[in-house]
C-alpha cells in the first residue's frame, strides 16, 4: 500500500481533478480483499452514501502494538477514499490514529476541495469510526 507521504506527492503531480479521481480508483483495486462475513451490519459505516464496512484489529509488530484496518465499498471511488484512510491510519498506534491530523491530510489532497459533500460526509464517516475504534483499542491495552 502507498504512504500518504507518497500519496501526496502523487496528487501534486496529476494536473488536474480527474487525474487525481482516477488515480484514486486505481488505488481502491489494489485494497486487500476484505472477507464477505464481515461485511455486516455491525461493520457497516453508517452516513456513507455508499456501503462501507470497515473492521479494526490490533497486530504486533516489532515491539509495538498497530492497527490494522480493513474495509471495503460497493463505490469505486469510496474504495480509492479507502485506501486514503488505510495511507494515513494503517499500522499506526491507537495513541497515533488519535493524534493525527486528519483535515491537513485531506487538505492537502484537495479532497476538501473536490469532494461533494455527500462524499465528504462519508469520508469523516469512516474517520470517526476508525478514531472510535482507535480509542477503544488503546483502553484495552
Amino acid at each position: 500500500m502507498i504512504s500518504i507521504e507518497e500519496l501526496i506527492e502523487e496528487f501534486e503531480f496529476l494536473e488536474d481533478w480527474e487525474e487525481r479521481c482516477d488515480f484514486l480508483i486505481d488505488l481502491g483495486f489494489e485494497l486487500p480483499p476484505m472477507p464477505e462475513a464481515d461485511k455486516t451490519e455491525a461493520n457497516r459505516v453508517h452516513g456513507c452514501q455508499s456501503m462501507v464496512w470497515l473492521t479494526t484489529e490490533l497486530k504486533q509488530v516489532e515491539d509495538q502494538r498497530v492497527l490494522e484496518i480493513h474495509a471495503d465499498s460497493d463505490a469505486l471511488i469510496v474504495k480509492g477514499l479507502i485506501a486514503v484512510l488505510l495511507a494515513i491510519y494503517n499500522n499506526q498506534t491507537p495513541e497515533e490514529v488519535l493524534a493525527i491530523d486528519v483535515k491537513q491530510h485531506f487538505s492537502q489532497l484537495q479532497l476538501d476541495k473536490y469532494l461533494s459533500s455527500q462524499r465528504k460526509n462519508g469520508l469523516f464517516g469512516m474517520v470517526e469510526r476508525v478514531q472510535q475504534e482507535a480509542k477503544l483499542l488503546a483502553e484495552q491495552q
